[in-house]
């Protein structure tokens, strides 16, 4: 019978989201009511509580994290972001996107992958400053080019940490692969596919560099579109 009683937090959990009560407070009840069911000292019953925080501590900085860059974005990173841009010479798009590509697969090969990202510098910083860039040195954006100057700040992200990450030797990718090839008969270090990696991480920089600086002279090489000019004051 006492093995059913601890069966007792599901049905806390489910009557107080009957209630529409607070999460965090349901899910707190229902391990508290859990741990004293199951014969545990309230002691006992903190103290999992301060061990699965204090195992799960970096996943909260992410939370921590994102509204910070949303009070940023709420007073103006975007716009800092491009008024930088506009005011250094010689940037251009295609430059711009180059190096944050060069960027973020040194980091991702030293093993920093989270030191950038979609959220933490693509929205906020590098899509905002490509397309200012862009603007300057070719003039007023049509919404499809604008859409595809993000894409490619976007797609810069993910070809520079995919193809970066495998350099590193302690990432769950390089142990997926030598799983696989240990399945198959080939015994594989973690450092010899590391290495192995590095070609490959070149090749992706030039080719994705190539096509950032393509498409950079395909906008240079159009009909430069007049600036939007800005409506009259009424009286």
């Amino acid at each position: 019978m006492n093995d059913y009683l601890v069966l007792s937090g599901i049905l806390v959990v489910i009557i107080g989201f009957a209630l529409k009560m607070n999460p965090l407070l349901v899910v707190t009840v229902s391990a508290i009511v859990t741990g004293l069911l199951g014969q545990l000292p309230l002691i006992e019953v903190i103290e999992a509580f301060g061990k699965a925080f204090n195992d799960n501590r970096y996943i909260s900085v992410v939370w921590i994290v994102l509204p910070v860059i949303g009070l940023l974005e709420r007073y103006g990173l975007q716009q800092r972001a491009r008024t930088m841009i506009e005011r250094i010479r010689g940037a251009t798009m295609g430059r711009l996107l180059l190096l944050y590509l060069a960027f973020r697969q040194i980091t991702a090969a030293l093993g920093l992958t989270s030191v950038a990202g979609p959220a933490q510098t693509v929205r906020p910083l590098v899509a905002p400053m490509a397309e200012a860039a862009a603007e300057k040195t070719h003039g007023e954006l049509e919404e499809d080019e604008r859409q595809q100057v993000l894409g490619m700040s976007a797609a810069t992200d993910n070809v520079g940490l995919f193809f970066g990450e495998d350099i590193f030797v302690a990432i769950a990718s390089i142990l997926l692969i030598q799983g696989v090839f240990q399945s198959y008969g080939y015994e594989l270090t973690p450092l010899q596919l590391s290495v192995w990696a590095i070609p490959t991480a070149i090749c992706a920089f030039f080719i994705h560099g190539s096509r950032l600086l393509l498409f950079d002279r395909r906008l240079r090489r159009r009909p430069r579109l007049p600036a939007k000019s800005s409506p009259e004051p009424r009286a």
